[in-house]
């Protein structure tokens, strides 16, 4: 097989091939090419093929004596600054995106800060496989880490809406890659039967950052404002930058180097599907505009909602078109969508997320609205479901590393999480406890066992050749699950919302003009219903519960059919 098919790591000098096995490495150690053949019995252990992978010259002559362990994990605490920030970053926003929306009148749009973040990640997500592969990791991560630092600059300093949108796609475009490129690292570099206990320990990370993100947020929001949230995230990821350049190793030759042919400079460009990509593009937005627009701005029968969901399935055949006949290198090799267990898996990222995303921004709403709950303490109910999604991730990790298995986890972790989402059902109707905040550990737990099973099952299904872009478009479905998650919810409550205000507020005698009015300042202005007279306020506030109720039917739905799909899942034994 040729380079160009090789998957290796661009982050890390490849080692001579002559370099003796050793058992101990240096911090940052070159590694060679990974094995094609690493999910079957090459005839050696997997300890001997990562001691084989991880050895070189310079790991004899260096006199250091840490362990393959350690150079992996040098790097990773390098990576854990992004992993952090992104993480408290979408934090930040699912507990003040209504604040921050509120205070340009735009709460009906608030969702756009949180969509617009994920529509940028999932389109360059499956990018970042394939162009780690053809320039590097590293160069990769420098780029990511540049785009998150200026997008959360320019939503600081947001003067508009429009600009604070503009300002979280640019931040999108970069989280994607921070946190993607960590999970491709790790799969280079560690036996695939123990990549989910490390993406386990990353996790904790991830999951600190996300419990810490939402109360501090909302403290920051409370106290110095929201735009503080975000332009203080600039430095940070600034002094990862200067540490990614001159402790992180680069490739020192292109793969076609290596074997003794030169790759002209022009030729990377045209290995990028950059027509695919514009599909895909244009096929999410055709989607997702519906579900953000129909209800709210205009009804679900206007011509406008048809001509956009007819123009996604053109796009999304035009993307198909492209890349079975035309693109070089697709973005996403349709070999891939036709196996059966990667599909399944997709779908299961996809409903799952669904599920638990639209779930975790309603639950900051809920209690502002219930209970006149300030961003910080709305923000602190999101916490259970954090340490779900952490300790989810953990026991995946822990379990798979020691059996082997994945499967049944994977049933009974969204078993679990439909339990709590009916409860959800049959207790938030009005002023809850503490207590009843936990209802959403199920569904974060649901969350972390899925990220880390699908993970694994899905690189022991398909051919190592597609790690990386495998990789890539499983967090990419993660992010079609969160924007549908966003985008759908908001869908269900704006529609039933409306629907249980215009009822409401005629049966109490309120009508033409007036009755608008309120209508839109209600579903406009978060602050409204603590300020309307009495009669009104009763009226906002249980129409508001009414609305949530169909949010959680929905999260319902989607996890059944995650748990659904993962039934016809096929185990591979690790």
């Amino acid at each position: 097989m040729t380079s160009k098919t090789t998957e290796r790591t661009p982050l890390l000098h490849d080692a001579p091939a002559a370099a003796a096995p050793s058992t101990t490495i240096p911090p940052l150690l070159p590694v060679a090419p990974l094995s094609k053949t690493r999910h079957h019995d090459s005839g050696r252990s997997e300890e001997e093929g990562v001691t084989a992978r991880l050895a070189s010259t310079d790991s004899v002559s260096s006199g250091h004596g840490q362990t393959a362990s350690v150079a992996v994990g040098n790097i990773v605490l390098i990576l854990l600054i992004g992993v952090i920030i992104s993480n408290a970053d979408s934090s930040f926003l699912m507990a003040t995106h209504t604040v921050i929306a509120s205070e340009f009148d735009a709460l009906h749009d608030s969702t756009w800060l949180l969509t617009s973040f994920v529509l940028a990640g999932a389109v360059t997500q499956p990018l970042y496989g394939k162009l780690s592969d053809i320039y590097g990791r590293k160069q990769l991560l420098v780029v990511a880490y540049f785009l998150f630092a200026a997008g959360c600059a320019l939503v600081g300093m947001g003067n508009s809406m429009s600009q604070v949108i503009l300002g979280r796609v640019i931040s999108g475009l970069g989280s994607s890659g921070m946190t993607a490129l960590v999970s491709i690292l790790i799969t280079d570099l560690v036996p695939l039967r123990s990549v989910a206990a490390w993406r386990s320990y990353i996790n904790i990370f991830a999951t600190t950052a996300r419990s810490i993100g939402g109360p501090l947020g909302g403290w920051l929001a409370d106290t110095v404002g929201w735009r503080w949230s975000f332009i203080g995230q600039t430095p940070i990821a600034s002094v990862a930058i200067i540490l990614i350049i001159f402790m992180i190793p680069s490739h020192t030759q292109a793969p076609e180097e290596s074997e003794g042919t030169e790759e002209p400079k022009g030729s990377r460009l045209a290995r990028v599907d950059l027509l695919g990509a514009t599909f895909m593009t244009l096929a999410i937005l055709g989607f997702l505009l519906p579900l953000q627009i129909a209800g709210d701005r205009v009804p679900w029968s206007h011509p406008l909602i048809l001509g956009f969901l007819g123009a996604a399935c053109i796009f999304l055949g035009l993307f198909l078109v492209t890349e079975h006949r035309f693109a070089k290198e697709p973005i996403i090799p349709l070999s891939l969508l036709v196996q059966k267990d990667m599909v399944l898996s997709l779908i299961i990222m996809v409903a799952q997320a669904t599920a638990q995303v639209g779930l975790m921004i309603i639950i900051p709403l809920y209690f502002q609205i219930t209970t006149e709950a300030s961003n910080s303490e709305a923000g602190a109910h999101l916490v259970p479901g954090v340490i779900g999604n952490a300790v989810g991730g953990l026991l995946a990790g822990s379990l798979i590393h020691r059996t082997g298995r994945y499967k049944l986890l994977t049933l009974f972790a969204l078993f679990f999480a439909c339990i709590g989402y009916v409860l959800f059902i049959l207790r938030w109707h009005g002023h809850i406890n503490w207590f009843e905040s936990l209802y959403n550990f199920p569904g974060g737990f649901g969350m972390g066992v899925v990220n880390s099973t699908l993970f694994v099952g899905i690189q022991a299904a398909i051919d190592p050749e597609h790690s990386a872009v495998a990789a890539s478009t499983l967090y990419f479905a993660g992010l079609v699950g969160c924007m549908t998650g966003m985008a759908g919810t908001s869908a269900v409550l704006q529609g039933f919302l409306r629907i249980a205000l215009e009822r409401r507020l005629e049966g109490a005698g309120y009508g033409g003009v007036e009755k608008a009015k309120i209508i839109e300042r209600a579903v406009s202005d978060l602050q409204y219903v603590h300020h309307a007279e009495k009669t009104v306020a009763h009226i906002v506030t249980s129409s508001y519960i009414y609305a949530f109720n169909f949010t959680h039917v929905f999260a319902l739905v989607c996890s059944l059919i995650a748990f659904a799909s993962t039934v016809f899942l096929k185990e591979y034994k690790l």
